[in-house]
């Protein structure tokens, strides 16, 4: 089979539909598809190597934001707008792309959803042209509803399916001001039109993008996103000599870090685990380095500094070292997160996790049977599921054992991929 894979880059951050979508082509070519991976915007940051290296970046984030400022820019020569494809300059203007947030981005949104109605039309029609030269796909997949712009163009021009992951975007979209944030969702309804099938990675987003896209319940489906498991085929010691408590995501409110770093100095005064430490590891951009010294300076003066160490933008190899010096894992999201890649892998490395009761969270918890649940928001509730778990070695042992097995039979990549195709080949009967 033949796919087309649209993933937008994140700039120098870690991002976890990147990885979930470069783990999946991966694993589609190694079953001997061909799969041509498109990076959009930026070029991916990854922890793995780069499925996409081969491939021309397209929708360049500068040629996207000109298109939106200058009208003339729209029809300037190929040349001009060549030059602003370049991996090495998109690559230095990556390090900006944390700062992008939602309120300030909202009419660029609004224009890409508008597809060849909006201001980067032209940059559609450069994908096509390009598409054109390549062999005839048997099914696009979009890494995200951000980009059902695209999916009426796709398919009028090559006739083949167009699915669309779903991964989060409600949290982005309502972050705009109110008229902005109205106008996208309605304009993603329409366009969802031109998708054969979304794919939620949980039932829980499963229903609420159903609702808020107004689709059809037969037009979605739930394909768990997939992780890569290499490097994590063994459950990480769970009697380790200093009991340690880990943090692997975005350093930034939203991850709920700053409720994790209250539950560890609460957990520390209640003094039943005096020796436990507090590792925090993931993605740290410009906006997020206030926060993490104001947590810094917050574990300082409670006289834990000693105790916890901060591991930014972690390599593979690093990031696997450091989720198996862990003894239990929580990343206390506090918006509906959709997934959570960050928890399945840390489940896969057999670290129990202790997750709010809320979003995706009690699904994979359930399914996996890797961890407990404490209340959203509430660093004292966070705090005695954490020290519970820290002074049950038989139960995180169990908990370990359970999750592991669960995630290589319920998340693998190899489960993900067979799951897209199976829907591609129902489309096309």
């Amino acid at each position: 089979m033949n796919l087309v894979q649209l993933t937008p880059g994140a700039g120098r951050m870690y991002c976890g539909n990147c990885l979930r979508d470069n783990a999946l082509v991966r694993m589609l070519r190694q079953q001997g598809h061909t799969v041509t991976m498109v990076p959009l915007y930026l070029p991916l940051t990854l922890d793995e190597a780069d499925e996409s290296a081969a491939t021309p970046i397209f929708f360049s984030g500068v040629n996207v934001y000109l298109d939106q400022k200058l009208p003339w820019f729209r029809s300037a020569p190929e040349w001009v707008r060549k030059w602003f494809t370049g991996r090495g300059l998109l690559g230095g203007v990556g390090r900006f792309a944390a700062r992008t947030r939602a309120e300030k981005a909202g009419d660029l949104a609004l224009s890409m959803l508008r597809g060849e109605a909006g201001n980067q039309a032209r940059d559609l029609e450069e994908l096509v042209g390009w598409l054109r030269t390549q062999p005839a796909p048997d099914a696009f997949c979009l890494s995200n509803a951000l980009l059902l712009g695209m999916a009426h163009g796709l398919k009028a021009a090559f006739n083949a399916p167009v699915l669309c992951l779903l991964a989060g975007e409600d949290a982005f979209l309502d972050a705009m001001p109110a008229r902005l944030r109205d106008q996208a969702w309605q304009l993603m309804a329409e366009q969802a039109r031109h998708v054969d099938r979304f794919l939620a990675p949980t039932r829980y987003f499963a229903d609420r993008m159903t609702e808020r896209l107004r689709l059809d319940p037969d037009r979605i489906s739930v394909l768990p996103g997939g992780v890569s498991l290499e490097g994590l085929d063994e459950s990480a010691p769970v009697a380790l000599p200093t009991p340690t408590i880990g943090f692997l995501a975005r350093m930034c409110r939203d991850k709920g870090l700053d409720t994790l770093v209250e539950a560890y100095i609460l957990l520390r005064r209640r003094n039943r685990v005096p020796e436990a430490r507090l590792k925090v590891g993931g993605s740290c951009g410009p906006t997020d380095e206030p926060l993490v010294n104001e947590l810094k300076a917050k574990l300082h003066a409670a006289g834990f500094r000693g105790e916890t160490s901060f591991h930014p933008n972690l390599s593979r190899d690093d990031k696997i070292a450091f989720l198996r010096s862990l003894s239990v894992f929580s990343v206390p999201a506090l918006y509906g997160e959709a997934f959570g890649l960050y928890l399945v892998e840390a489940l896969a490395a057999g670290v129990p996790v202790v997750q709010p009761r809320h979003a995706a969270f009690p699904e994979i918890i359930e399914i996996t049977g890797g961890g407990v649940l404490c209340e959203p928001g509430s660093p004292e509730s966070l705090a005695e599921a954490l020290e519970s778990l820290l002074l049950d070695e038989p139960r995180r042992r169990a908990m370990a054992a359970a999750a592991s097995q669960a995630v290589r039979r319920e998340f693998s990549s190899e489960r993900t991929a067979a799951g897209l195709l199976s829907v591609i080949e129902g489309l096309r009967r």
